[in-house]
Formats: structure tokens, sequence, C-alpha cells
């Protein structure tokens, strides 16, 4: 079968500078954009309030399961490996949608909003989880494994060069700062800030409007005295006299601030300088505009005759400006949220950490921000040809491996924090990033043992999914971890019933377990149709069709269920545990290839049925083999004396209950026929001389009618009778060794201990010993009910025949009874003045 996660070629990654705020955002909003422009569709109209909530939402996210094998099946053959994973982002963005429009309509009231709440939160960080491993194994598989050649031959970064141009280089070659900024960009297009309000109190482009009108009107009653405020408006005046704003002011300020560092956080720069202009604070756009890297275009070489002067971009000054943003960031004097701001820029961990210490998608985005800011301002210091301001020792001691980071956050002292590094999403974000997929797989695998068959079928699929995307890509080394995950997921798809589903997934399982758990479900379907369904799906997904089916009929047959509350049927009838083994043979008639199994199981089950005298079992059983059987098995094997030895003997088995059933339905119908002699009709009476002409015309009708009838009775009785004599001789007289014996083998089949060979032959020693005796009692009722009292007594020497060894089957018990009934039939020889074997006597 095609593979879902076929290798892609290469195709171009989205790489991030970090000298344009829009650039900055590059890969971080092409994934955000990408997913919502496939996800992008009008599904209001899908929503059909009809008052019942009893799933309360359930039923938008259990399309997932459909929808993601479409995606697999769509793409088993195409050239693209991500395909697969933005296809999965969209269906996951589709429900999510979906559940948002529900919770906007207040379907289900209370409850229903809460849980609704509840797998929306689950399914958007299954959705971020997505873009995560979307955008990392992009590059590990297409960038990194594509440029490690070129790598090695590089002899290092070229000395000399702009700021962004040695950056842009460490990028190129740094395939672990280029993942660090991957997972930048990802928490930034993931953030999600929650209610908004507006950032300032008026909408005019002025700053400190409040406070200029107080400055100016000093004797204004409504805004206190005039000395508790600032007494200039230059941005550094609060910070310098220690004074506030007016407090409608500070608030605004306040707003203002948490605004841009929430549009930083999530990775929209530009729109955050565009909020400073329009609330009237450019000193704060020139502010936040020092980060960028310098690079005078004029020195670069040009093959153009004509030279213009283009403009220069970054801030020259740069380091100046950074070491200014280290102070701002490490002083108490401003708020968290302008020190974070700063901070986010020039490297400064603490001010980050400290406004961001209770999420742990934030404290890691700090931290890589910093590690980020760290990497390149050494990459810049080492390699353009200029003197630079030092930055403070606490700046350079920041230095840590992303291993360091994890383990610093899974001990952080906010429990929100700790309690998410354990959770089992934050745990495969970690590996995902940290790249090691064996312990992540360790990790899922625990997750199915505590939970013991527990966990969600949500959180099964999306493991599942995982897997199979990382053992695509080659970062599997325990396949065995692996199947187990996947084969929890089929495990869940079997309760959903799906049979396209579960044959698609079990056929990324080992043959073993595909047919371990394909079995398993196909135990649990009943209905005919159902069952050409799982076939067909069995077929299409390339599963061992025959070796499934082969052990859904041996689980089905050796299974026992307790009889209940009901106890046995009655007599004659069949149970609901009987019929459902007998149904199950319906797995195995439908692939002719496998009519050597449907005998040898079916042969099993009649043994057994025939054991327990439940013979309308036995009838059922054999009416669910094809009468062409014996024809197909040797078309199989092209003629008689290529059949395998265990065919062979299955097919004398089958034709040895051919020939019972025949003989006991013959003696049934006989017994049945010989004991409903037709009945003299109650107006039959004897004529007399005082009935009248017409009344004895019509009684002698009457009579004459029953005698024919009684006529047609006896020799009807008589012909059925030659035919039960002889079934039930077909049955002592069977050729080749005899009833129930298997013909001449060289030696037994090699997997005989596998077949159970020798408690067979048991078996089938028992049946001869139960069978022939009662069939031979049969057939002396027969004979003597219809005065055959020679062959009665012939029935001696059938017993006795050293060739057939039928003697041997009996017990002393049972053939003394036999020999007491043979007396009887002589005895009446006897009488008829014949002798003892039915012979005339002679003198």
């Amino acid at each position: 079968m095609a593979s879902p996660f076929p290798i892609s070629s290469r195709s171009g990654l989205l790489r991030t500078t970090l000298n344009s705020s829009s650039g900055m955002q590059n890969l971080s909003h092409s994934l955000l954009l990408q997913e919502r422009s496939d996800a992008a569709m009008d599904d209001r109209s899908m929503i059909e309030d009809t008052g019942d909530d009893m799933d309360r939402g359930m039923g938008r996210v259990d399309v997932l399961f459909p929808q993601f094998f479409e995606v697999l099946l769509s793409h088993s053959g195409g050239p693209e490996t991500f395909d697969v994973i933005q296809g999965l982002m969209m269906a996951c963005g589709g429900a999510a949608e979906q559940l948002e429009l529900e919770i906007e309509r207040g379907m289900g009231g209370t409850q229903g909003a809460k849980q609704r709440q509840s797998i929306l939160a689950w399914l958007r960080q299954e959705i971020y989880t997505w873009r995560l491993l979307f955008a990392l194994f992009k590059d590990r598989i297409l960038l990194q494994t594509e440029n490690q050649a070129d790598d090695e031959m590089q002899d290092g970064p070229t000395l000399g060069g702009s700021e962004k141009a040695v950056v842009e280089q460490l990028y190129e070659i740094n395939a672990t700062l280029r993942e660090y900024q991957l997972v930048v960009d990802w928490l930034e297009a993931s953030y999600e800030p929650g209610e908004q309000e507006n950032p300032l109190h008026s909408h005019r482009m002025m700053a400190w409007e409040n406070t200029l009108f107080e400055l100016k009107n000093l004797q204004g009653a409504a805004f206190g005295r005039g000395n508790e405020i600032v007494q200039h408006l230059d941005p550094d005046a609060p910070i310098r006299e220690k004074r506030p704003l007016h407090a409608v002011d500070e608030e605004d300020n306040a707003r203002l601030s948490r605004a841009i560092f929430m549009a930083i956080r999530s990775g929209r720069v530009d729109d955050g300088l565009r909020l400073c202009k329009h609330y009237g604070q450019t000193w704060r756009v020139a502010i936040l505009e020092g980060w960028r890297l310098h690079e005078d275009p004029n020195f670069q070489e040009s093959s153009s005759v004509v030279r213009e002067k283009l403009p220069i971009m970054g801030n020259p000054r740069r380091d100046i400006w950074k070491r200014c943003a280290w102070l701002m960031a490490d002083s108490s004097r401003y708020d968290e949220y302008t020190r974070a701001t700063a901070g986010a820029f020039c490297g400064h961990l603490g001010s980050l950490k400290s406004l961001l210490r209770n999420n742990w998608h934030d404290l890691l985005w700090a931290h890589l921000k910093v590690q980020i800011d760290l990497r390149v301002e050494s990459e810049v210091r080492g390699c353009c040809g200029k003197r630079y301001q030092p930055m403070p020792d606490d700046y350079w001691n920041s230095k840590m491996t992303m291993e360091q980071i994890f383990e610093e956050l899974s001990v952080a002292k906010d429990a929100s924090v700790r309690d998410f590094a354990k959770s089992q999403m934050g745990v495969i974000q970690r590996h995902l990033i940290l790249d090691t997929c064996g312990e992540l797989l360790q990790h899922m695998v625990r997750w199915l043992e505590e939970a013991a068959g527990q966990l969600q079928p949500h959180q099964l699929r999306f493991m599942a999914h995982i897997v199979l995307f990382l053992r695509q890509i080659g970062r599997v080394d325990q396949d065995r971890l692996a199947e187990k995950i996947i084969g929890s997921y089929v495990e869940a798809l079997i309760e959903r019933g799906d049979p396209h589903l579960i044959a698609f997934y079990a056929a990324t399982l080992s043959n073993p377990l595909q047919v371990q758990l394909y079995s398993r479900y196909l135990q649990q379907v009943e209905e005919k149709r159902a069952r050409e369904l799982a076939l067909d799906a069995a077929l299409q997904s390339g599963l061992d069709v025959q070796e499934i089916t082969r052990i859904t009929v041996e689980n089905v047959r050796r299974t026992h269920i307790s009889l209940g509350e009901l106890g046995e049927p009655p007599s004659g009838e069949i149970s609901v545990e009987d019929q459902r083994k007998i149904s199950a043979l319906e797995w195995l008639v439908s692939l002719r290839e496998q009519r050597g199994e449907l005998l040898w199981q079916a042969n099993a089950m009649m043994r057994i049925y025939l054991a327990c005298n439940k013979v309308e079992c036995m009838r059922q059983t054999f009416r669910k083999v094809p009468g062409d059987v014996v024809q197909d098995v040797v078309n199989i094997y092209s003629s008689m004396d290529n059949v395998p030895p265990r065919e062979e003997c299955s097919l004398k088995e089958y034709l040895c209950y051919k020939v019972y059933l025949t003989g006991i339905d013959s003696y049934m119908e006989w017994n049945h026929m010989q004991l409903n002699k037709p009945k003299k009709s109650p107006t039959l009476v004897p004529s007399s001389a005082q009935d009248n002409f017409t009344e004895r015309m019509a009684n002698e009708r009457k009579e004459q009618a029953y005698r024919t009838e009684v006529q047609r009775w006896e020799h009807k009785v008589q012909e059925h009778a030659k035919q039960t004599k002889e079934a039930l001789y077909n049955v002592l007289l069977f050729p080749e060794k005899g009833w129930l014996v298997d013909p001449f083998l060289p030696q037994e089949p090699e997997n005989a201990k596998q077949l159970n060979w020798e408690q067979r032959q048991m078996q089938m020693e028992q049946l001869r010993a139960n069978c022939i005796p009662e069939v031979t009692l049969l057939l002396h009722d027969v004979m003597f009910k219809t005065r055959d009292y020679a062959g009665c007594v012939r029935l001696a020497d059938e017993i006795a025949c050293r060739k057939r060894q039928l003697y041997k089957v009996y017990t002393k018990h049972k053939l003394a009874d036999l020999m007491a009934k043979i007396a009887d039939a002589s005895l009446e020889l006897l009488n008829s003045k014949l002798d003892p074997w039915g012979y005339p006597i002679t003198a």
C-alpha cells in the first residue's frame, strides 16, 4: 500500500531576519494565513439547531476521524510530505470553527458551553502542535539535510560584512538558531491574548492630553493640585521628576504599554508601532525602531554605471540603543510592560520572566527570544569590523541550551506552568522541539499503560497520527512502541465501527497485530451487509484477509458464553451462542481460496455438535458449506493428487458427516411416515340391510378410497425404508478405512501441533464409538419394523467383519444390547418356519 506520508522534494523555507519587522513575522504569519485560507469555509449552514444537544459538541469533533482518514488517503501517492499535515490542520480548523459558532449561538446552555469550551481548548492546542511539527520538521528534513553538504564546504561566516548580511548568513548555516526562530514564530502565531480593551480612553492623536490640559489650567478644581503631577511633558519627565502623569493619562499609558507588548508577543511589531503613532507617542516608535540591524547598501559592489544613493537601513548605533534598552528593562522605575517590551529586544530575561511567569508558552517564548538575541549579538560582534559598546555581564550569562530551558520550566514557581510541562500536550510539544522522538514514544506508551485503555479517542487519534508521520520520516527507532500507539487507536476505531478506517490504520501495523485487531473487529460484525463491507475494506487496504478470517472463526468457535437467565433452548432449537458460531463460518465463504479452511473449521464445529447431540446445530453448520466445496478444493490444487494432507482429511470428514446426516434425516422421515398411517373416517361404518342403495354405494366408495390410500402409504413406507436402509448402511460401510477414519497419510501435516491433530483424532474415535452403534440400532429398527428379519441378522456379520473392524467401537454393554435385538429377529425367523439366519429349513 502506498505510504500516506511520502517524502517531499525541496521547497523553500520562509526564513526570518532580524532586520525587518515584516521579515521577522514571515514564517509565523505565513503558517497562520495558510491555515486560515485553507480553513475558510462557510459552514454556518451546516449547523442545525435541532434542540437535541446530548453530545454537547462531540459530534463536531468526531468528524475528525473520517476526515483524517480522507486526508491520509488522498495524499497516499502525493509528492509533498507536508501536504498531509496541512490537511490535518485544515480539518481541525474546520471543527474548531463549528464549535465556536455553536458557542456563539449558546447551544446546550451553560453545561453545553462548558463542554464545548473544553473541547475547543484541546482542539486549539492540537492545531498549534500540528503547526509546530510542520515548521520544525520541514526545516529539519528539507533544509538541514540538503544544506549539510554545503555547510561542510563553507569555511565559516564572512568577516567585515554588514550586520544584516552577517545575520542572514548565520540563519542559513546555523540550524539550531533557525529552529529557535521557528519555535518563536510558532509561539507568536499561536498566541491568544484573550479579551482586548481599548488602549486609551481618548482616540485623539495627542499624547497625555489630560496632563497637558491640567498644566495649562492649574486652577482647575476637577483635576486637583498641579504640583502632584509632572511639570514638563518630555518623554523622560515622569522618570526624571519622579512625578506621575494625570491619573487618566497614567491609566492610558499602562493600557498602551500592555497593547504594545501584546503586539510584540504575537509577532506583530508593526502593529505596535502603529499604535504608538496613532495615539501620539512617536517617541515610543523611535525607541522601538532602535533594535533593527544596520546595513548601508551604498557600500555594496554594484555593476550599474549610474550610482544612486540608497537609503540606509537599521540603526548604526544599535549597540548604544541596546545598552540603554537593557538599563530600561533592568530598572524598577518603569512599568512591567514597558520593561518587558525593552527586554524582548535587548535580551533581558528577568523583565520578561517577571511578566510572563504564569504561562508555559509565554516563558518559553521569553527564553528563546533571549537565546536568539544572544547568538545574533555574538555573531555580529565577532564578524562585523567595528567596535561596540559592551553589554553587562548578566546579558552574556543568560545563555542556555534548549534542554536547560525546558528543565527550568518544569520546576517553575507557578503551578500552572509546572502542570502544563507535565501534561500530555506539553510533553509532546517539548519532545518535538527537542527532536527526541524516541522519548516521546516512550511517554505515549506510558500514558496508554497508566490509563489502561481509558484515554479519550481523540487523544489516541492525535498521538497515532504524530507517530505515523514520525515513522514515515524515519524518526521512529522502536517500531514496537509505535505499533502499540497505533494499535490503541485502531482499538478505539473498533468501538466506532467504521470498517474503512479500521482497515486503513490496521494496515500500518505488522501482520500479527493487524490480524489480531481486525479479527477482533470482525467478531463484532453480525449483519451480512456489514460483513461484506468489512471484507471489502480489508481487501482494499491490503490486509491478510485469509488469516484474519481464519482467526476470527476460530476465536468465535472457541468462545463460551454463559447461558444466562433463559438457560438451554428447547431440544431441537439452536441457542444464540450456537447461532453466532455457525454464522461466523460466513467469513470463510467469500473467497474460494479458503474452501480448505472452511472445511476445517466447519468439521471442527460439527464434531463438537455431534458429540453434544446437537444434530440441528450440526445440520445448520453443514448447510453453511457450499455444495460444490469438494470440486472447488480439487480445482484449487489442480488435481486430487496435489491436495495437501489437511485438506484431504477434511474432505473425507466432510463427506462422512454428509452421509451421517443423510442417514439420520432419512430415518427421521421414514419414522414420521410409518407412524402416520391414514386413519379411517369416523363416518365410514359397515353397511346394513336397512341402508338404501344410495347410502350403501357411498359407503363402499369411501371404503375403497381408504383402502387405496392405505396401499399407497404402505408402498411409500416400503420404498422409503429401502432408501433409509441404504443411507444408514452407507455410514457403516463407508469406504477407505471406514466412517470418520482419515485416509492413509505418509506423515502428519507439518503444523500438526498447531492444528491439534492428536485431539482431532481422539474426537473422531469417540464419535465413532458413539455414532456407529447408534446408526446400527436405527438400521435394525427399520429392518425389524419392515419384517426384514434376515437383514437384522446379517448386521452381526457386518459388525464382526475383520476388514472394517466395527466391533472395536463397541463396549460390552452396547454389543450385548445389539445381540439381544438380533436374537429377537432370529426368533421371528424361527416363528416363520425359517432357520435363525433366514434360510429355509431343509430335512
